[in-house]
C-alpha cells in the first residue's frame, strides 16, 4: 500500500493528523495490516476538556503515543480557524462506517463493550467480518483487573481491527496499556457510542444539525439526564481553554486545508 504523507498540528494540547476521511480510512487499513499494535484516538470537546481538567498523566501520555488522532468536532474545527490553522474533521461515527461499510476486506474483528443485542446485530450486518466480543465490567477506569482482561482479550485474539466501544477516558488508556505490553497486533479505534449509531440503538443528529454544529444539542436532548453536564458545565469550558492557548499561541495563516465531516458538534 502507498505510504500516506501525514501532517500534524499542535493545538489545544494535541497533536492532530490533518488527513481527510478517506485518507484515514486508508491508514487504518494499513495499520490492520502490520505486525505490531497501533490505536486511533478522535479527540472532540469533551476529551480536549477531560485533559486539561485533570491533568492526568497517563491520559496525557495515551494521547500521544497514539498513531493516529483525528479530531472529531466541528467546534474544535472553528477555534482551530480562528486560530489560524486548519483542521480537517473526521468523526469516529462516520470513520467506523466508512469501514465497515467499504473501506476493511473481510478480516478478524473484536469489540471491547456494547451488549449482546448490538453484537448480533453487528453479526448480522456486516457478515463478511470474523467477529469477536468483549464485554467488561462497568469502572474499567479505576479497576486494574479490568483493564487487564482486556488487554488479554486483544493479544488472545489477535484481530485485525479492535473497536473499543466502551467511552473516554477508558479507551484511551486501555490502548496505551494494550501498547506498553507488546504482545497485541492490529489497529484499535477508541470509537464511543459510533456501534450504536450504526445499528440503531442510538440515532445520530441530522445532517443539517451536525453541520450548524448542534449535534452536542440533539444528543443532550435525547439523553438530558445522562448528558447535562458534559454540555452545559464541561463543554464550555472549551472557550476558556481556547482562549487561553491563544494567548500563547498567536494567529497564523491557515495551513493547507483539510476536507470537513460531521463530528461532536
Amino acid at each position: 500500500m502507498t505510504p500516506i504523507a501525514r501532517e500534524r498540528c499542535a493545538f489545544l494540547g494535541v497533536e492532530f493528523d490533518r488527513l481527510t476521511r478517506a485518507a484515514a480510512a486508508e491508514r487504518v487499513g494499513a495499520l490492520a495490516a502490520v505486525p505490531a499494535f497501533a490505536y486511533v484516538v478522535t479527540p472532540n470537546v469533551d476529551h480536549i476538556v477531560q485533559l486539561h481538567r485533570t491533568r492526568d498523566p497517563e491520559l496525557v501520555a495515551s494521547y500521544q503515543a497514539a498513531a493516529l488522532c483525528l479530531c472529531d468536532s466541528r467546534i474544535l474545527a472553528r477555534l482551530a480557524r480562528w486560530s489560524g490553522m486548519a483542521l480537517p474533521v473526521v468523526a469516529g461515527s462516520d470513520l467506523t462506517r466508512d469501514l465497515l461499510e467499504a473501506a476493511l476486506p473481510p478480516c478478524k474483528i473484536a469489540v471491547v463493550g456494547g451488549d449482546t443485542a448490538l453484537h448480533r446485530e453487528l453479526v448480522a450486518r456486516f457478515p463478511r467480518f470474523a467477529w469477536s466480543f468483549h464485554q467488561p465490567p462497568m469502572g474499567v477506569r479505576r479497576s486494574a483487573a479490568a483493564r487487564a482482561a482486556i488487554a488479554d482479550y486483544v493479544e488472545a485474539t489477535a484481530a485485525d481491527v479492535t473497536f473499543l466501544a466502551i467511552g473516554a477516558p477508558q479507551s484511551e488508556i486501555v490502548c496505551a496499556e494494550i501498547a506498553a505490553r507488546g504482545q497485541a497486533r492490529g489497529v484499535a479505534l477508541c470509537i464511543g457510542a459510533s456501534l450504536e449509531f450504526m445499528t440503531g440503538a442510538k440515532s445520530r443528529a441530522p445532517l443539517w444539525m451536525q453541520r450548524a454544529s448542534l449535534e452536542w444539542l440533539y444528543r443532550l436532548l435525547r439523553e438530558p439526564r445522562r448528558l447535562w453536564r458534559r454540555y452545559l458545565v464541561d463543554g464550555p469550558r472549551i472557550f476558556l481553554i481556547w482562549w487561553r492557548w491563544r494567548r500563547i499561541n498567536p494567529p497564523r495563516l491557515a495551513a493547507a486545508s483539510g476536507s470537513s465531516q460531521s463530528g461532536d458538534g
